[in-house]
């Protein structure tokens, strides 16, 4: 069978285009980014942004497709994310959909999308189901909790990165959580494009237990060999505040996992009954301890863990260090620059030459900052500091010795950006 699915670049699109592929369909995938990392399955790729997309512009793309899973889904609004992609977007897939005769359409929604909306989020997913289930076509509605695996993003990094911390930060307002594998989300998709599979069901793929964000960390950190961590209560005040931050950071492009989405709909929980999903596909949801115990941890996975809060403060320590310098050199710093570059027999040129260094760093700092232009800022970064050594080497040959090591303290500030660089990529 000759199937696209959307989001394939994704935590669950990757893993369902592996799993379908190894099942013998032909693969389709689409994607908003062309530079998108896809897995190896994929025949072919439509790159399509599915926010501003309407029926006529899938028309294109859908020739001999067969079937389709939908599992697109942004968090909140941002400059990267839409989430009228759920449903504005959504319902124009599905509207070409039933034009073509396309019957068979998968779609992933959230779990408790159906109970009443808490966020803008749960709310257009909801509009999304119901635009599909207004057609007529042979549909299946997938509604899974938080979905876990070995790969990672969002919540389920962000449990891996709480579980490296000696101490863990625990919120009061975060409900139960019924976490749901990833290996037994594709096997449900795959089975449901089997021949004679049902149709026009919507189904909440939850796990067989309910769990606190502390006891899911728990296991993690049990997993990953650590022993377990004492936790800190944090304060409503500091809790607000961070999520005010994620929300902040999501503006500048980044996708934090927490952001006031989250919170809305982590107070609400993501529970509900796995029995009709069992029931109608025979499939038994793992626990999360009964998957972890069958796949070992790596050094990987450690790795990982480590350094998923240490990427982040990464880039708050070098977007600071480039704005900081850059905002000394303009002012408390501007005339022991200017002596500097006296020192080099610059003349007339030292003071422009410390405004322009000083508007270079600003320029690079302000692009760390921006997730869209990060990349381009740390390879700005790369090459400046590349730039001020050589100079420094051949005009003031002198800063090598001294006490301070001005050049020698470039070496380890550019090993710091290429782990930026290596670090950047959030799937």
């Amino acid at each position: 069978m000759k199937v696209l699915v959307t989001g394939a670049s994704g935590l669950i699109g990757g893993s369902i285009v592996a799993r379908l592929a190894a099942d013998g369909h032909e693969i389709v995938a689409a994607v908003r980014d062309a530079g998108a990392p896809l897995p190896l399955a994929v025949s072919a790729v439509v790159v399509l942004d599915m926010a501003q997309a309407g029926a006529d512009d899938w028309a294109g793309h859908l020739a001999g497709i067969e079937a389709v899973v939908n599992c697109v889904g942004v968090l909140q609004d941002s400059p990267r994310e839409d989430v009228a992609v759920h449903a504005r977007g959504a319902a124009a897939l599905f509207e070409a959909c039933a034009r073509l005769g396309i019957r068979r359409v998968i779609h992933f929604s959230a779990i408790g999308v159906d109970r009443g909306a808490v966020s803008r989020f749960s709310e257009s997913k909801y509009e999304g189901d119901q635009a599909l289930m207004a057609l007529d076509l042979d549909w299946v509605i997938l509604r899974p909790s938080v979905v876990l695996g070995r790969p990672v993003f969002g919540a389920s990094a962000l449990f891996r990165g709480l579980a490296a911390l000696p101490r863990l930060p625990l919120m009061g307002d975060t409900g139960e959580l019924q976490v749901v594998q990833l290996n037994d989300v594709t096997d449900t998709v795959a089975l449901f494009l089997t021949p004679g599979a049902p149709s026009r069901v919507a189904l909440e793929l939850a796990g067989p237990e309910r769990l606190s964000m502390a006891d899911i960390v728990a296991l993690y950190r049990r997993w990953l060999g650590w022993p377990p961590a004492r936790s800190i209560r944090l304060p409503g005040p500091v809790e607000s505040l961070l999520y005010k931050l994620g929300d902040m950071v999501g503006q500048l492009g980044w996708r934090p996992p927490m952001r006031t989405t989250v919170r809305k709909e982590i107070l609400r929980g993501a529970v509900g009954s796995p029995a009709q999903w069992t029931e109608i596909t025979g499939i038994a949801p793992q626990s999360l301890s009964t998957a972890l115990t069958r796949m070992p941890a790596t050094v990987q996975e450690r790795w990982f863990a480590k350094l998923y809060f240490l990427k982040a403060l990464t880039f708050i320590v070098l977007s600071m260090f480039w704005l900081g310098t850059g905002i000394i050199s303009l002012t408390v710093g501007y005339e022991i620059g200017e002596d500097l570059m006296h020192r080099t027999g610059a003349g007339a040129l030292a003071g422009p030459s410390v405004i322009a260094g000083a508007l270079a760093d600003i320029v690079v700092g302000l692009m760390l900052v921006y997730r869209p232009y990060a990349r381009a800022g740390l390879y700005g970064a790369i090459f400046l500091s590349l730039f001020y050594a050589t100079a420094g080497t051949i005009l003031l040959p002198e800063l090598w010795a001294e006490p301070l090591g001005p050049l020698l303290k470039i070496w380890p500030i550019l090993v710091l950006h290429f782990i930026a660089l290596a670090t950047l990529d959030e799937r």
